[in-house]
């Protein structure tokens, strides 16, 4: 198969075997004034002859990824069959064109074209230059492409090779995927500001309820009540700005202890809360069971542990060991009344209680002499706790 010359000065010749598009041989005719022999007359001039290397030409058009191979001055030697298909152009007129003269002109690129130039140089390669492809009534295209010299040992003569990635699909994609987190992001906020605000409503009923009620039992249940409710609500704060599903331990209860502060203790000088914790994380789920269990233990101790005391100190502290660690509650209060004036056990015992069966724990009831120390314990299981050093 001949190839009509096309371009000024330069055409391309390709013999094949009749099974494109293995090429066989590629040689290119430059009719320079330089390639005379010198005294020659203008009908005897004879042009020099260049060989491209079979190989590197078979390697090309057989590509699977669409490649162009040119000539220093951006003339088309050879295109692989892959870059054919992608552009929809007829491989038999591409050698010998320049790049810029490819389809209807949309690779006439100036910033392409300086930077191909300063490649051929050899002061520069492109490596994934981005560029968008633009056709008359066609869907732009955004395209990488790569770039470098191919020595194939001529010094004489630059050759380079132009690798085209399409990655309109890809780009496609990626912004459904940003849209589709961005529109989670803020249908999550919402949800989270209208539970916020639930949880506000039904601390204020609970509260307006226990004002109206005679029984100072039935006022007691209520107030009960509303700091549990509050203590959710300092639960679900955290838990909605904690990223990624890891909760660092001690912002999480340092903000939880301040709430259950803020909202039970009239007279901080006199009672106070104090959080000791590493700099450790666990996951959202564990984090849940231990804000419960410290809520209702850090109003245990307020509600029973200094009754006629002028001050007092309860401390929550927390460490963890790779997958094992240690919870703890102390107070500094009158201590656990033993015998028949010890207290019975109420809701927020059983509620610890499951809670420390179901993180499958161990809770252990000490003398802090004075006060109370309460203890739990997790010995090693995976899942529950993630070793992310340092927490925010």
């Amino acid at each position: 198969m001949v190839l009509p010359p096309q371009g000024c000065g330069r055409h391309s010749q390709i013999v094949s075997s009749g099974h494109p598009p293995v090429l066989r041989l590629c040689r290119v005719l430059t009719c320079s004034a330089s390639s005379r022999p010198k005294g020659a007359s203008d009908m005897s001039k004879t042009p020099a002859a260049h060989f491209e290397a079979a190989s590197t030409l078979a390697v090309v058009v057989s590509s699977h990824e669409p490649l162009l191979f040119l000539s220093a001055d951006q003339v088309i030697i050879a295109a692989s069959a892959s870059f054919c298909r992608a552009f929809e152009l007829d491989p038999v007129t591409l050698p010998g064109r320049h790049l810029s003269a490819v389809g209807n002109g949309e690779w006439a690129m100036p910033r392409l074209a300086s930077l191909l130039k300063t490649t051929a140089a050899g002061s520069a390669r492109i490596e994934a230059y981005e560029i968008d492809l633009k056709r008359p009534d066609r869907k732009t295209r955004n395209l990488i492409v790569n770039a470098c010299t191919l020595d194939d040992g001529d010094t004489d003569r630059v050759r380079l090779l132009l690798a085209v990635t399409d990655v309109t699909d890809a780009r496609a994609d990626a912004r459904l995927k940003d849209d589709l987190v961005r529109e989670k992001a803020i249908l999550l906020q919402e949800v989270q500001h209208r539970v916020a605000n639930s949880l506000q409503i039904i601390a204020s009923v609970l509260m307006q309820s226990a004002r109206k009620v005679q029984s100072e039992e039935v006022r007691g249940h209520l107030h009960n009540a509303h700091h549990r409710v509050m203590s959710i609500a300092a639960v679900q704060k955290q838990l909605s700005t904690s990223p990624g599903g890891a909760v660092g331990i001690r912002t999480y209860l340092t903000q939880l202890c301040d709430s259950l502060g803020a909202s039970m203790i009239a007279d901080p000088d006199r009672l106070s809360i104090s959080v000791m914790a590493d700099d450790s994380a666990v996951t959202a789920k564990v984090s849940i069971s231990l804000g419960l269990i410290v809520t209702e233990l850090v109003i245990n101790a307020l509600k029973h542990a200094f009754p006629d005391q002028a001050t007092g100190r309860i401390e929550v502290a927390y460490h963890a060991s790779g997958s094992s660690w240690t919870l703890s509650v102390t107070d500094d209060g009158i201590g656990m009344p033993a015998g028949s004036s010890a207290p019975k056990a109420g809701l927020g015992t059983g509620i610890v209680e499951a809670l420390t069966k179901n993180l499958d724990c161990e809770l252990r009831l000490s003398d802090a002499d004075p006060g109370t120390a309460i203890t739990i314990r997790h010995r090693g299981s995976a899942g529950h706790h993630k070793d992310i050093r340092p927490a925010a």
